[in-house]
């Protein structure tokens, strides 16, 4: 057997395959008319000699990781029950021979491919390389802060309207950490290759070099194929008001909040992408229109709550002031709810004044628009205080008589609190 032509066989089904896929035994058997045994001593032969490798396991017509070692390998092949279905592949010294490699010049992660890369390795990126897509009404830009994808509006896809290569779909990224928790976004190679020539060199040019770890939940959702373990922050702070205006219409009253943004989620409630004072100030104006704005009048005004104060001057005039909605929460809260630790309601009273004024100090100051990471730790303390206030105020609610005889169903994380904040 001419092993030199088995492995052109090899290395140009990899090549001309839609998505660099593995050479399998059935093809061997059939083109070079092979029994199993042959088949077999043959892969055997090619692996030891470290002239291709062979995936074993899972889907085996791709390469998801790099692959082990010579020696793993054929462990693996003594060890598994033979397969037509097992896949050989060309080793990475012999792709980077190849001259075909000059086209990907401007393609970084298609050549990381045709080198021989796993299709699910990840590279990892500055969080500012999502800006654009966040920030161009043309792409529709989603994102838990654990999963994320990104593709183009149906009314600019293949339209004249829309440069071809900006027409680009990124069907999934995820979000990776370093040692000191620093966040990265983080991509598998098999959606990078996807990306148009200048949209790669984009990417590229924001690519790191340290060591970033997949997000637990983003790993164990698209590696293992697993449901995660915990909600997003910010998909339960809005599960939480949507949770609470369902138990204050089983109370018969009003909704306590106006919107629950269930349905049109805004696209900057998540982690910031540019830890700079601007981003963080945009993300505090948001967060207060989410939680103080949002308070609904109609709730506490339905609880006999006065919306006014009538405070008499030193003249004998009376003066009549609306009063704000934290002070009506605050009203509202201390007249209905005893709590036999008081603490859990005194910091919602704190979560909710505190984004208020961290509101209106940009208002009142200029500063410059600094770049410093400490503005990601500030925001993830904030968003847990607030997450914090809101489901607090959801616990005080089930308790009342009309929650409690018609409860709404509540996910079993969201009612054990199991959350991730990162």
């Amino acid at each position: 057997m001419d092993r030199t032509k088995v492995l052109d066989s090899v290395t140009k089904f990899y090549l001309e395959s839609h998505d660099f896929n593995g050479y399998p035994v059935y093809k061997l058997k059939e083109e070079y008319r092979l029994s199993d045994d042959a088949a077999k001593a043959l892969i055997e032969e090619l692996v030891s000699s470290g002239q291709a490798d062979v995936t074993l396991t899972g889907n085996t017509h791709i390469k998801p990781f790099n692959i082990p070692d010579t020696i793993a390998q054929i462990a693996g092949l003594k060890a598994l029950e033979f397969s037509e279905h097992f896949c050989l592949y060309p080793k990475p010294e012999t792709l980077a021979k190849l001259p075909e490699l000059k086209k990907y010049e401007d393609r970084p992660y298609t050549k990381a491919l045709t080198l021989g890369e796993g299709q699910l390795e990840y590279r990892s990126f500055d969080l500012s390389v999502l800006e654009h897509y966040r920030n161009d009404p043309r792409y529709i830009y989603e994102t838990d802060s654990i999963h994320g994808n990104i593709s183009v509006r149906d009314a600019f896809y293949e339209s004249s309207a829309m440069e071809e290569r900006d027409q680009i779909i990124l069907s999934s990224f995820g979000f990776a950490y370093d040692n000191e928790m620093n966040r990265a976004v983080a991509v598998y190679l098999r959606y990078l290759s996807g990306l148009s020539p200048e949209h790669q060199q984009i990417w590229r040019a924001k690519e790191f070099s340290a060591t970033y770890q997949l997000h637990p939940d983003y790993f164990r959702t698209t590696i293992l194929g697993e449901w995660g373990t915990r909600i997003p922050i910010f998909d339960a702070f809005i599960a939480e008001l949507t949770i609470i205006n369902e138990m204050t219409e089983r109370m018969n009253m009003p909704p306590m909040f106006r919107h629950t943004y269930s349905e049109e989620r805004p696209r900057e409630f998540a982690f910031l992408l540019r830890p700079t004072v601007a981003e963080f100030n945009r993300f505090v104006l948001l967060l207060d229109k989410m939680m103080s704005d949002n308070l609904n009048k109609r709730f506490f005004s339905a609880a006999s709550i006065p919306l006014e104060d009538e405070d008499e001057r030193p003249d004998g005039k009376v003066v009549v002031s609306s009063r704000g909605t934290i002070a009506l929460l605050e009203a509202w809260m201390r007249r209905y709810f005893r709590p036999t630790d008081p603490e859990p309601v005194e910091k919602i009273f704190a979560a909710f004044r505190k984004v208020r004024k961290m509101r209106q100090q940009p208002a009142h100051k200029v500063d410059e628009d600094a770049f410093d990471q400490q503005h990601f730790k500030n925001q993830r303390k904030l968003i847990i205080e607030a997450y914090d206030a809101v489901r607090y105020i959801r616990q005080s609610l089930a308790n009342h008589p009309l929650v409690q005889r018609n409860p709404p169903r509540i996910q079993e994380e969201l009612f054990d609190g199991k959350i991730w904040d990162i």
